[in-house]
């Protein structure tokens, strides 16, 4: 064969290849793209908001040292049940025993001092009393210095009985300062309760926390009557979270049970650490938190704080919703806005995005606007745009975001049983 003969042969095989691609994809584009068809139906719908947190008492006191001194006894152990008003520890008394015998001895002088001034301003007192009486009797017998120096020497003695007697009530508060100290080194229950945290061991010295509390915490005690989760709702779904919601709260140690409870308090404030780092950084892209606490009605016997937990709010809920697959809503960009759509001039000519469903009507995909209600885990309510009964796209994903308007659409074929195929 010529080489003419050849390059014509090849460009007919070309053709005919290309022919064939075409054919295909026009074949293709007849029989439409392959989808998931769904009828509008009704259904009843959840909405809830999930967050994460742990578990804690109601009620739970940190027990800190209010002076400084080494641990002497220790009489409870982590785990412990203990009465209000029960002894916990013992801090080395020694140095208050000390002080307040100071202090006592203090006082002792302090009125042994006031006792003489009283004496001393008595005795002016009388002094004073004759000399005037002596005046009175005869001007000659007294002269008028000397009763001027009886009423000065009466005042300074008043003057020191009364600094005396204030120097018996600062005496006495030291006293009682010194016993209060002393009292401190005994340390009891503050509450009724369950020993949940014992940081320290005999032997360790108690030391006043002054900036931190848990630099200085010697115990915690709760109150495990009431158990509460405490979680961090982000700030989108924070809105929609009200003072008594219903709770599914899930215990991560307690896999195989639900736990019912309630919404009991709503922070009013983000959570402080992230509102501070976004301050720091002066940025607001960072996600914010609202700390939302649920009391559960039906606790665990054995529960213990700091437990991982996930609770899922019920926020809503509607019965019998006409409902649309949450993966059929899409976006697509709608009409120009004009003056008879919209009153906001400003928005004349610009167009916006319409959220709604593929109708599937004649085998052909019509994108029609939709109004949506509350979101369950699958499905929204649709509050208007589509009837019951209507056949609309319900997926996949990725063929409701390539459809077009009057797009040829077919019903996406059944996985085969393989199953039944292996038993054959």
């Amino acid at each position: 064969m010529s080489k003419a003969g050849k390059v014509a042969l090849g460009v007919a095989g070309a053709v005919v290849i290309i022919g064939v691609i075409v054919l295909s994809a026009g074949a293709k584009r007849e029989k439409g793209a392959e989808v998931r068809f769904e009828k509008v139906g009704r259904r009843d719908l959840v909405a809830a908001v999930t967050a994460s947190g742990k578990i804690q008492p109601k009620t739970k006191v940190d027990v800190s040292p209010d002076i400084t001194g080494r641990i002497t006894k220790l009489a409870v152990h982590e785990g412990d049940f203990v009465q209000k008003g029960q002894f916990l520890l013992q801090i080395d008394p020694t140095v208050y025993q000390a002080g307040l015998a100071r202090a006592q001895a203090n006082f002792a002088s302090a009125q042994a001092s006031f006792v003489q001034a009283q004496a001393s301003r008595d005795q002016a007192r009388r002094v004073l009393e004759r000399s005037k009486q002596l005046k009175q009797q005869n001007p000659n017998l007294i002269s008028d210095e000397q009763l001027d120096q009886a009423q000065t020497a009466f005042n300074v003695a008043d003057a020191v009985t009364n600094s005396a007697e204030h120097q018996v009530e600062q005496a006495r508060a030291g006293v009682q300062e010194s016993r209060d100290q002393l009292s401190k080194t005994h340390i009891v229950a503050p509450m009724t309760g369950r020993i949940t945290r014992l940081a320290v061991e005999e032997g360790e010295m108690a030391v006043p926390g002054t900036f931190s509390k848990d630099v200085g915490l010697l115990l915690t005690v709760s109150d495990l009557s009431v158990i509460q989760t405490k979680v961090n709702v982000d700030e989108t779904d924070v809105v929609r979270v009200k003072l008594g919601d219903s709770v599914e709260v899930s215990i991560d140690a307690f896999p195989d049970t639900v736990f019912i409870g309630r919404v009991t308090k709503i922070a009013n404030s983000a959570l402080l650490a992230q509102a501070a780092a976004s301050a720091a950084t002066g940025t607001n892209d960072r996600a914010v938190d609202y700390e939302v606490e649920i009391t559960l009605t039906n606790p665990p016997a054995d529960v213990r704080p700091d437990l991982s937990a996930t609770a899922r709010v019920v926020t809503d809920t509607r019965k019998q919703a006409l409902a649309i697959p949450i993966i059929a809503l899409t976006v697509r960009e709608n009409t120009p806005v004009t003056p008879e759509t919209r009153r906001d001039t400003s928005q004349t000519g610009k167009k916006k995005d319409t959220e709604g469903v593929f109708v599937v009507v004649n085998g052909k995909a019509t994108f029609r606007p939709v109004q949506v209600g509350i979101a369950g885990d699958e499905y929204f309510e649709v509050l208007s745009g589509v009837k019951e009964g209507e056949q609309i796209v319900g997926g996949p994903y990725q063929a409701i975001r390539d459809l077009k308007e009057g797009s040829p659409v077919r019903a996406m074929k059944a996985p085969a049983d393989t199953t039944k195929k292996a038993s054959t």
